[in-house]
């Protein structure tokens, strides 16, 4: 590990009340309790938003102002806020990358955002997260809709290596799971639900085969069963552009809410696909895939040869074109990109009738 990452302490998990709403969450006495961990013994006499994200989840860019010598300090807090009943059900996921934090960020060799306080209700399903300002400190997050070069794209890919190369740390956390056969067999997303979506401008330069919900169904549950039955890894689950930051140390990732149990390749194939214009896919995937290869070979895992290898990689880009295509809560520019750029690879890869998906 570097410097940074050797040094890196797990954030302590709080049992406060979890805020419901912005307003909660930006009071200086609750934000006294939770920042207690880095504040020396000082206060929150003062809270200044400076940037205010939502989504699904609310992300607030904040500095909050202490009565000591710690003075104002730049955080962001992140968590389900002022939403409605049936988003609150989503809260599960927050606890995942609560839980990522506090228990496996301090044992992997990937950059992170450094969590200052994590506070939790497991009754509740709720939890938010306290991080470190990156942009105050000379960071920058990558928007979804940057275009990668190829040599950014490897220097994203390598702290996925990272990340893979932390998988043994799977036989001690079974609360991590395999995701993919849950999201393909979600009750609420049917194939009429989804053919709707992929009608819509999303769909606009795919084929009509590939632009067919129950196909895509299809598709996601057998790379689920196939992927079962692979060894499996620490995968991030949603490597897109928007979950890369920048820092003068390179690249890192955010946003472990989809954590998972799974192939290699899952993260490999969305990651190239989703991040690299489709013109660069098609000319830099497979050398970047070897580069991966051979990245985390240097790391001591073990994986198939080239050929199967590209083999597990066609097939993988049907996770990626899946997330996407049933995305209903980001702005309609980066849905359509991205499930254009992934819907296009599988067409490029051929990868329903490599899964055996008439």
């Amino acid at each position: 590990m570097n410097d940074d990452q050797a040094s890196r302490q797990a954030p302590p998990e709080l049992a406060l009340r979890v805020p419901a709403t912005l307003e909660e969450a930006l009071d200086p006495q609750w934000l006294s309790e939770a920042l207690a961990p880095v504040a020396q013994g000082g206060k929150v006499t003062k809270v200044e938003t400076v940037e205010l994200i939502k989504t699904v989840a609310t992300k607030v860019r904040f500095t909050a102002t202490f009565d000591n010598a710690v003075g104002i300090q730049g955080f962001c807090l992140k968590g389900l806020l002022d939403v409605d009943e049936m988003t609150k059900l989503g809260g599960a996921t927050c606890v995942l990358e609560g839980d990522f934090y506090t228990k496996i960020a301090p044992k992997i060799d990937v950059r992170v955002p450094e969590a200052v306080a994590v506070v939790t209700d497991r009754e509740a399903k709720q939890s938010v997260l306290l991080m470190r300002d990156l942009i105050a400190g000379g960071g920058r997050f990558c928007s979804a809709l940057e275009a990668f070069t190829a040599d950014q794209a490897a220097d994203s890919l390598a702290q996925i290596v990272r990340l893979h190369a932390g998988s043994g740390l799977l036989a001690e956390t079974p609360w991590i799971r395999q995701r993919a056969a849950e999201l393909a067999r979600m009750p609420h997303m049917t194939a009429e639900i989804l053919q709707g979506l992929l009608d819509g401008p999303r769909g606009d330069n795919l084929a009509p085969a590939v632009r067919n919900g129950e196909r895509l169904i299809e598709g996601m549950k057998a790379l689920a069963d196939k992927d079962a039955g692979r060894p499996q890894f620490l995968v991030h689950g949603d490597a897109h552009a928007g979950n890369i930051f920048r820092t003068a140390d390179g690249s890192g990732l955010i946003d472990w809410q989809v954590l998972q149990r799974g192939g290699w390749a899952i993260d490999v194939a969305y990651h190239l696909c989703a991040v690299l214009p489709v013109e660069l896919a098609e000319t830099e995937e497979r050398r970047l895939l070897n580069h991966y290869l051979d990245l985390a070979r240097g790391f001591g895992l073990t994986l198939p040869d080239e050929e199967d290898a590209w083999r597990q990689y066609r097939e993988s880009v049907m996770y990626g074109f899946y997330m996407w295509g049933i995305t209903r809560r980001v702005a309609p520019d980066i849905t359509i990109q991205f499930t254009d750029r992934l819907g296009r690879a599988v067409m490029r890869h051929e990868s329903h009738a490599l899964l055996g998906v008439a």
